[in-house]
């Protein structure tokens, strides 16, 4: 057998997974204690398990986050009102085939964003395309959008994307523009795709924020009534990560 023309051959069909492993099996000489089945087992395993790795970077990157987060990076230990159980059973992604929305609240600096990113890389991880944006960017960009044109396909993609992460929502007052847009979202969206939704105003804070009173109420009765609520509580982590840090320094003997 020619191992080098098959090398060549995985490498020419983007076999790369399967390339690494039979390169290293020849290197190693593992491969003479390998049966014929053990072997092709090896294989296809390391090319699955590149695949994946490569599709979960390609998710990852086109998801747009704004930090890079992931379950195991959660801080449950800070007293944030954040139940460790209940969150761990979002890990699994199967909210996000029910077509569930998640609301994730609290007052600034306890973890909304980087939780709702977890949640996000985690659907990545398991293959689900997702986007995230920051609301008043995004708002911007559909106005934007809308005169210049693209409006539709850029809100059809939204529609077709399986996760959708809107974070920092409601910090800024909507205006016509961007009530009609976020209610536009919110019907396409409704029964067929996931949204998470991080904020630090209360749920019953929204209809003003959102503006139109008519409005408001079609967009909160498509969003909160099935949500999964996650309410967070407490001081900002940032803020107590600088005391801590602040009162280590000074706790370390001058030379």
């Amino acid at each position: 057998m020619n191992t080098v023309a098959t090398l060549e051959k995985m490498h020419v069909l983007k076999l790369y997974g399967m390339e690494r492993a039979f390169r290293a099996l020849i290197e190693t000489t593992q491969d003479r204690t390998l049966s014929h089945d053990e072997l092709m087992a090896h294989v296809v395993e390391c090319e699955w398990d590149d695949r994946r790795n490569r599709k979960t970077r390609r998710l990852t990157r086109a998801a747009g986050f704004r930090n890079r987060a992931a379950f195991p990076e959660i801080d449950f230990q800070s007293a944030r009102g954040l139940d460790r159980e209940a969150f761990m059973r979002l890990s699994d992604c199967g909210w996000i085939t029910a077509s569930k929305n998640i609301i994730i609240s609290g007052p600034t600096g306890v973890g909304k964003s980087f939780l709702a990113q977890c949640l996000g890389s985690q659907a990545c991880m398991l293959g689900h395309r997702t986007l995230y944006y920051n609301c008043g960017k995004l708002f911007q960009i559909l106005k934007e959008k809308r005169s210049e044109g693209g409006y539709q396909r850029f809100v059809g993609r939204i529609a077709r994307t399986p996760l959708l992460v809107l974070d920092d929502f409601g910090l800024c007052p909507l205006d016509a523009q961007d009530r009609l847009s976020l209610l536009e979202i919110v019907e396409d969206r409704l029964g067929q795709a996931a949204t998470i939704i991080a904020s630090q105003i209360p749920v019953a804070q929204w209809f003003d924020i959102i503006g139109d009173p008519t409005i408001a109420d079609a967009v909160c009765d498509r969003i909160v009534p099935q949500a999964i609520r996650i309410s967070l509580s407490g001081i900002s982590m940032r803020s107590s990560k600088g005391q801590r840090e602040q009162s280590a320094a000074c706790a370390i003997p001058a030379g």
